[in-house]
């Protein structure tokens, strides 16, 4: 049996309702913690990248790459994300790829290039963030190094065909709120991989005109 999905309504409903119960799968790339949605299993949802809870209680289960409600077919396809090659390799100092940058999806490298933020105290924390808490577990590092992300961005684009990449930053102390630091990451990043796009996500600095120097690196 398939459940009907040709409407708009019932596509987004039901694309909703996995999105909050979840999945029964196992999903090898996945997160544990880190500044946003964790312990979700990185899929491809209909061809589009997406992250759902690992759910072993889910009513919603993965079956010869299609998602089941039960005995029915929900009409949306699903494949799982492969470990990338990237995560075998570590760099000379001895820092294993994966706690420099990470796999988002089937093709993002993410990473957080500073680990901590001076708002990451109980009255001024975001709600959702947890990003000092990978830290602290040793999935990753204090602060990378322009040098350690060129090299993981140039693996992860021949090893596994990344085709974008995400730079994020706790807040620093400083007046540009660590925005300069993530031009000098973009820069070398992008002398190592031309042409990779590269997304920055930071909190708006006192000085804006380095916004300039970001939009023009990135």
């Amino acid at each position: 049996m398939r459940v009907d999905t040709d409407t708009t309504v019932g596509t987004l409903s039901t694309r909703v309702d996995i999105a909050l119960r979840g999945v029964r799968m196992d999903a090898p790339v996945r997160r544990a913690a880190g500044a946003g949605p964790s312990d979700d299993g990185h899929v491809l949802v209909d061809g589009a990248n997406a992250a759902l809870p690992r759910n072993p209680d889910s009513p919603y289960r993965l079956h010869d790459g299609r998602i089941f409600l039960g005995e029915c077919d929900t009409g949306l396809s699903l494949q799982v994300v492969a470990r990338p090659r990237f995560y075998d390799l570590t760099t000379a100092d001895g820092v294993r790829y994966e706690q420099i940058a990470r796999l988002h999806g089937a093709d993002v490298l993410a990473t957080t290039v500073v680990q901590t933020c001076i708002r990451y105290v109980e009255e001024q924390r975001c709600r959702f963030c947890a990003i000092e808490e990978s830290l602290r577990s040793g999935a990753t590092i204090a602060a990378k190094t322009p040098a350690q992300l060129a090299e993981v961005a140039q693996a992860a684009v021949a090893l596994d065909g990344i085709r974008q990449m995400v730079m994020t930053t706790g807040t620093t102390a400083g007046p540009d709120r660590g925005a300069r630091y993530l031009v000098r990451c973009v820069r070398v990043v992008l002398e190592a991989v031309p042409g990779l796009p590269i997304q920055v996500q930071i909190e708006p600095p006192a000085d804006v005109t380095v916004l300039s120097d970001l939009r023009q690196r990135a």
